[in-house]
């Protein structure tokens, strides 16, 4: 189906989506909150501003959305019309670059996607306890 706004609409409407905080993330900082610990949220200094970083443990986690980052795109991506498909090909980019630059910097990095919040979210929150005591420069696996 072809879009019927033009690139630059396009633009200024996915300009405007700002999703911070959503219902994934509160879940999940909730989950982080009942085991006592602490962090902060959305730290724009850092690269791809994590959702969830603890600053002590140079940890940054981020909370993926299965449809936005493209968790396994190119099974998929046909269906897709070429502005959509270069989109997210974009954004995985995006996100591939600011998870290196996070570890070059010494940052640990956990992703959690969104199908593994809903199937297993105490498997995800033992994940981001588990980089809080790893040595490892990054935690991220994904399925």
């Amino acid at each position: 189906m072809p879009d019927h706004l033009t690139p630059e609409q396009r633009s200024r409407a996915m300009k405007r989506v700002k999703l911070q905080d959503g219902s994934l993330e509160k879940l999940v900082q909730r989950e982080l909150r009942a085991l006592g610990l602490r962090f902060k949220r959305h730290v724009r200094a850092l690269p791809g501003r994590p959702d969830i970083v603890f600053p002590e443990r140079r940890l940054a986690v981020f909370v993926d959305g299965d449809f936005w980052h493209g968790w396994r795109l190119p099974a998929w991506e046909h269906k897709l019309s070429s502005f959509w498909r270069e989109k997210l090909r974009a954004n995985r980019l995006r996100d591939s670059r600011n998870f290196r630059r996070l570890r070059v910097l010494g940052w640990k990095v956990v992703r959690i996607w969104q199908h593994q919040i809903t199937i297993d979210l105490a498997g995800c929150i033992g994940r981001i306890a588990e980089g809080l005591t790893s040595k490892r420069s990054s935690v991220k696996r994904s399925h």
